[in-house]
């Protein structure tokens, strides 16, 4: 990756290009001051906390379907273009050549055939659970150490990395026919013991992964892996409408306030607008637009290419000659194997994935829990709640109150979670503040409670304990509080 040069280096990374926006008045910028202003009675619960998408928030189902609704204040006319999204999201790619040119192209190296298959009912994904599981929602990316002149001129304090040479950026664990998959995902878990207050104790495990079974020679010695299971895909469109200004408000990279909590934000390259931009999406928040991320997911896990990222050949490297030269579904007639329009729709339905109402929002020992989340100082980075912009174009998402739980920021999670990668600005040591909303439906959509950006935590009172590095103060309060505190607190993490 070379210096890029030239005027769009110099343009403001806070700037929003992907939105329509109409500024606020000081009339609202005061309202919003004032809705999200930190909660200090917990005797109830705040205004609309339960409608924890504003307008958007839908009702709770109680089956695997309730992360899978449209907005809630979506119209109706739009609701067409959410379900052929919905469809493009579905729909499995085959191989190339075939009679369905509409769906070829798929490969030739690729970790699924469809976006469903990694965001599993468009929830949380899991990693294998046993030698005869396919990691479809799991793989490693990949990555090795640039150099100085790797770096991108306009995005301060990057941390240059380039591709792996053969492996390229991340690693696949299918392929076609006659093409050798790159790896097969190991995993091995350590069992680790933690004491808890009133007798109690917590049982983790320390995974150790490797690439095993490589299908095209080992790894660059310097090679850095990074294991990532997808997350859940609700409230994307809401997250992308937080003005940029709120979200680098809440950073303090050098800890002026003395309070243990450094978050940064990281400002990535996009290759839509050409120009850097703050980084909302993805695991280290290394993509600025839900368009952009949709974009590189179908062409590094699917091997489909597109207008922003256009390699017929997928994640192929110039040391893969084989599969460079097999056949794609890109020719004269069809430049990219999905098209704008195609990726527009994909774009809109990840958009106005609903987040569901909260439930038990007045129970007793909920609001105990958030007690206990607010005083222990969980919200120094799982920030409570924003307000959109006011957006032309996008009334789903314009100037809705929301409360997502995250601050979209980079913190140091200490080594229990380090990946050893950057990412961007991202250190090894650093991830982005996941948010919590629909949390608590895990299971019910899911069927599953692994949690963290490997599935390590089988519940999220183990999520809770692999908090380290800034989460450290909070990570041992937990440990240390009563029993029936430490329960309250769960209580609260699953009503999101």
């Amino acid at each position: 990756m070379a210096v890029l040069c030239g005027a769009a280096v110099h343009a403001d990374p806070l700037a929003e290009p992907h939105l329509d926006i109409i500024p606020r008045t000081a009339q609202e910028a005061a309202r919003i001051a004032d809705v999200t202003a930190p909660v200090t009675s917990f005797d109830a619960a705040a205004p609309f906390e339960e409608m924890s998408a504003g307008a958007a928030t839908v009702r709770a189902r109680t089956n695997a379907d309730a992360f899978s609704l449209p907005s809630g204040n979506i119209a109706f006319e739009d609701e067409l273009k959410f379900k052929v999204g919905n469809g493009l999201f579905r729909k499995l790619w085959v191989s190339s050549p075939s009679s369905t040119l509409a769906s070829d192209g798929l490969g030739p190296l690729y970790n699924a055939r469809s976006c469903q298959r990694c965001h599993l009912k468009d929830g949380r994904g899991h990693p294998p659970e046993g030698p005869e599981d396919s990691a479809v929602s799991m793989f490693l990316r990949v990555s090795i150490p640039g150099t100085e002149a790797d770096a991108i001129a306009g995005i301060e304090d990057y941390i240059a990395t380039l591709p792996e040479p053969t492996y390229g950026s991340q690693l696949q664990d299918f392929s076609l026919p006659g093409h050798a998959a790159e790896y097969r995902l190991q995993i091995t878990y350590e069992e680790v013991t933690v004491p808890l207050s009133d007798g109690e104790v917590a049982t983790l495990r320390q995974p150790t992964f490797t690439a095993a079974d490589l299908g095209y020679g080992p790894l660059h010695p310097d090679a850095m892996l990074s294991p990532r299971v997808a997350p859940q895909m609700i409230g994307l469109g809401l997250l992308e409408a937080v003005p940029a200004a709120d979200i680098v408000a809440g950073a303090d990279p050098d800890d002026a306030d003395g309070d243990g909590i450094s978050g940064r934000a990281n400002i990535v390259w996009s290759t839509e607008f050409d120009q850097p931009m703050l980084g909302r999406f993805g695991l280290k928040a290394g993509n600025p637009t839900i368009r952009e991320q949709s974009a590189s997911a179908f062409v590094g896990d699917i091997g489909i290419s597109n207008p922003l990222f256009a390699a017929a050949s997928g994640e192929c490297t110039d040391l893969q000659a084989d599969c460079m030269a097999a056949p794609n579904g890109a020719d004269d007639d069809r430049v990219y194997e999905i098209d704008a329009e195609g990726l527009e729709l994909v774009t809109f339905y990840s958009r106005n994935l609903a987040v569901p109402k909260r439930r038990d929002v007045d129970d007793p020992e909920v609001l105990r829990g958030k007690e206990v989340f607010y005083t222990t100082g969980c919200t120094a980075c799982h920030t409570p709640s924003f307000v959109t912009h006011r957006l032309r174009d996008q009334p789903e998402q314009s100037f809705q109150l929301i409360w997502p739980y995250t601050d979209l920021l980079l913190h140091d999670m200490g080594e229990g979670l380090a990946d050893h990668r950057p990412e961007v600005r991202a250190t090894g040591y650093e991830w982005r503040t996941p948010p919590l909303w629909g949390i608590g439906l895990t299971e019910q959509v899911s069927g599953h409670s692994y949690f963290l950006h490997d599935g390590r935590a089988r519940s999220l009172l183990e999520a809770v304990l692999w908090h380290g590095g800034e989460a450290q103060g909070a990570r041992d309060a937990v440990v240390e509080m009563p029993a029936a505190d430490r329960a309250a607190l769960i209580r609260f993490l699953e009503s999101l």
